[in-house]
């Protein structure tokens, strides 16, 4: 009775997420959704320090315009529910392994550029608008419309930019490639580890952790991401447990990034959600002006509107999710729920949530539908209550995962044709700009507008889809938004 009760559920889970049909297995799923979860469960941790603060006297408080911040423990609570649910909602309602969390620029600007201006439930009420109009902008069609009259070429780029980005994102993390200083004395910007040497046994971890897995791609072992996570952690355990090397916390630079890889005081944690509905939704229009809240709301607007829509285009196609035009099949259902995740994270106060690209290491593993999301999702549920187990996982053992599955997605620039300089250049400063500037939405907007120029120049105007130059104007005001800004205001 229970052999045909498992047979009816396996079958149910298989017709309804189309397993077979898009050539996976329930267990790679269940595998993949893990990778994604271990890849990416650094945002419960980083989320908080980015948004909240321990204490509104410490130096690096971020404090609202009344001095008000957001309590750490409170922000990984939101942070872990949000991108549990949304993770669900978008697996069961798109059936794509995109899971989604909190996006780094978003909250980022919202820390940074406009709590300072404003108390943090109406920054959050901005986030909350910003949702509202990318959900509309889906459901009229228009969001779909843009994402379809992209040019094949720069939606290779697209994909292979964004494997250049998560590669550095993994590189950076890893402490493999860091910021020199000003007070250097140079003028290069980054380096290799600690003045030209790895340095620190974090970072010997993660170079071991690219090498292990490395060959278990090679080696096409199944689950070979995975069980390179687990391997690499159990390694920097051992690490720490000899050299004591300790959490870095800003002060030490050979210490753990994120995650110290060592047994906890505890393994449950019981979630404050207080967060949860502290919002403003117009306080912001009248606390700086509707001019100012305006542009605020258009600049996380465009952010979100390319940003996840530029990674679901490599996603897709790391995935072979894609048509032969680079399109996703029921994109319009994805683009809402992707939309939706700025409302709910908006509401709940962990920032807007969005399509992650990490979920490439998933689909790497093998993910194809939205059942490996469910399992992300659930892993974030359980994330509220066993904070302090899985942060044991230091973000050293899960970035070699990202800069394997960059090497694979790099390889979507065979489908460039570099021989056309006015493709050559667009697709080239795509791929360029999203690590540089540590942004998907840049190296889109970067693209899309030198891609109008050099058509309209060499006499292809009429090739260029009308929403392209619409866009292309849209993110020339976009990159001008400060001096505007400053000039309303």
């Amino acid at each position: 009775m229970a052999v045909g009760t498992d047979s009816k559920r396996s079958s149910f889970l298989d017709a309804y997420f189309k397993i077979s049909e898009r050539g996976s297995t329930v267990s790679r799923e269940v595998r993949g959704g893990l990778v994604t979860f271990f890849a990416m469960s650094y945002i419960v941790v980083l989320n908080p320090l980015i948004l909240g603060s321990f204490s509104a006297d410490d130096a690096t408080a971020k404090i609202d315009v009344l001095g008000n911040i957001l309590p750490v423990n409170q922000v990984a609570a939101v942070t872990a529910l949000v991108a549990g649910l949304m993770s669900i909602i978008f697996g069961v309602v798109a059936n794509y392994p995109f899971a989604i969390a909190a996006g780094l620029g978003i909250n980022s600007l919202l820390a940074v550029t406009i709590a300072p201006q404003v108390t943090w439930p109406e920054a959050m009420g901005l986030v909350v608008i910003d949702g509202i109009i990318i959900v509309v902008l889906a459901l009229t069609g228009f969001r779909t419309a843009v994402f379809n009259a992209i040019p094949r070429e720069l939606k290779a780029a697209i994909a292979a930019g964004i494997g250049a980005f998560i590669a550095f994102i993994g590189m950076v993390d890893a402490g493999f490639v860091r910021r020199i200083p000003d007070a250097a004395g140079t003028t290069v910007p980054v380096g290799l580890g600690i003045d030209g040497s790895i340095a620190s046994w974090p970072t010997f971890v993660f170079v071991v952790g690219v090498l292990l897995m490395g060959v278990l791609v090679v080696r096409k072992v199944r689950g070979g991401l995975l069980i390179g996570i687990v391997a690499t952690t159990i390694l920097a355990m051992i690490v720490e447990a000899v050299a004591e090397v300790g959490p870095s916390q800003g002060t030490n630079p050979k210490g753990w990034n994120l995650g110290l890889p060592a047994a906890p005081e505890s393994f449950i944690g019981i979630p404050d959600l207080a967060l949860v509905g502290d919002v403003n939704l117009f306080g912001a229009f009248t606390r700086i002006g509707v001019i100012a809240a305006s542009l605020l709301v258009f600049t996380l607007v465009l952010a979100n509107f390319f940003d996840a829509m530029g990674t679901m285009t490599g996603l897709g196609k790391e995935a072979d999710l894609t048509d032969k035009d680079g399109n996703l099949p029921g994109i319009g259902k994805a683009l809402v729920v992707e939309g939706a995740g700025a409302i709910v994270g908006g509401g709940a106060s962990a920032s807007s949530n969005t399509v992650f690209v990490e979920s490439a290491s998933g689909i790497a593993e093998g993910a194809r539908t939205g059942l490996a999301n469910v399992v992300t999702g659930l892993m974030f549920l359980l994330a509220m209550f066993l904070t302090p187990l899985y942060e044991v996982v230091p973000i050293e053992a899960a970035a070699p995962a990202l800069v394997v599955v960059g090497a694979l997605m790099i390889g979507q620039v065979r489908d460039i044709d570099f021989k056309k300089f006015e493709v050559a250049l667009p697709a080239f400063l795509t791929i360029m700009a999203m690590p540089f500037t540590y942004s998907i939405a840049n190296g889109i907007g970067v693209g899309f507008i030198t891609w109008v120029v050099l058509h309209a120049v060499s006499g292809k105007a009429r090739t260029v889809h009308p929403l392209l130059w619409v866009v292309a104007a849209l993110f020339a005001l976009y990159f001008s938004v400060d001096p505007l800004t400053e000039l309303l205001t």
